[in-house]
């Protein structure tokens, strides 16, 4: 008999930041993590590449982390690399558990049963999700407003072409937040800001916007940030002023 993919001793799948009672704001960090449960033995990959952008959005946790405090904002962080499964994926598609990432073989995610993938599903996937919809639940049931943000990283070289962006907005079919936040982005003096670049938002590729966002009809963006300008703290405090200056301004009147 297999062992259970997460030991007793591990951590949860998500971990929660409380914030104000009063904040609108709460924030999710899909990719937060590079850690990958003991039981599957690194996936079978080296140590140097669970330090690059393929397990995890580097940057990401710090920059989300120091954007709640200055929003008061409430924060969940998914806790496992997205190499195990990735939660911004919906179940089935073929990155939800990939077997190739960029261009590095991930082993352990070769010829997985569907009994495996089932369980990285229920042990990682739904209990994050599960409490994201417990604390919209609860902001519901109370009638407070709510505008939800999303904090990612991209790198700043992608298969040997850089990329000129130093943030991007990504929207769906919801734009009330992205679009006014996008402006005002762009007006910030020396940014370079995407518009659902250099990655476009959608249905069949994003599910926590979707889901969490556009289904319960609540103001919501997905921001990017290139990776290099948030990994150490003074970038991360940089950026999540900015953030938070232009989100309160630009979720003033939704």
């Amino acid at each position: 008999m297999s062992p259970p993919l997460l030991a007793s001793d591990e951590p949860a799948p998500f971990e929660v930041v409380e914030g104000q009672a009063a904040s609108r704001f709460v924030l999710l960090c899909d990719h937060a993590s590079a850690r990958i449960p003991r039981a599957l033995e690194s996936l079978g990959l080296p140590a140097h590449e669970l330090e690059r952008h393929i397990a995890w959005d580097i940057g990401a946790a710090g920059l989300a982390r120091e954007l709640a405090r200055a929003l008061g904002a409430t924060l969940i962080l998914q806790g496992y690399s997205r190499l195990v499964i990735d939660c911004n994926r919906p179940l089935g598609h073929r990155d939800s558990i990939a077997v190739r990432s960029e261009d590095t073989e991930i082993p352990g995610n070769l010829a997985l049963s569907p009994a495996d993938a089932g369980e990285r599903a229920e042990r990682i996937f739904e209990p994050y999700h599960a409490r994201i919809r417990a604390e919209l639940d609860a902001r519901a049931a109370r009638r407070q407003p709510t505008v939800l943000a999303f904090v990612h990283s991209f790198t700043p070289v992608y298969r040997g072409v850089p990329r000129a962006w130093h943030a991007g907005v990504l929207y769906h079919q919801d734009t009330r937040l992205a679009r006014p936040l996008l402006g005002a982005l762009r007006r910030e003096p020396g940014l370079v800001v995407g518009d659902n670049e250099p990655y476009a938002a959608s249905a069949l590729t994003d599910y926590g916007l979707v889901e969490h966002g556009e289904r319960r009809g609540l103001p919501h963006v997905e921001l990017e940030v290139r990776q290099d300008l948030i990994d150490d703290v003074a970038g991360q405090r940089a950026w999540a002023e900015r953030l938070a200056r232009l989100l309160r301004e630009t979720s003033a009147t939704i």
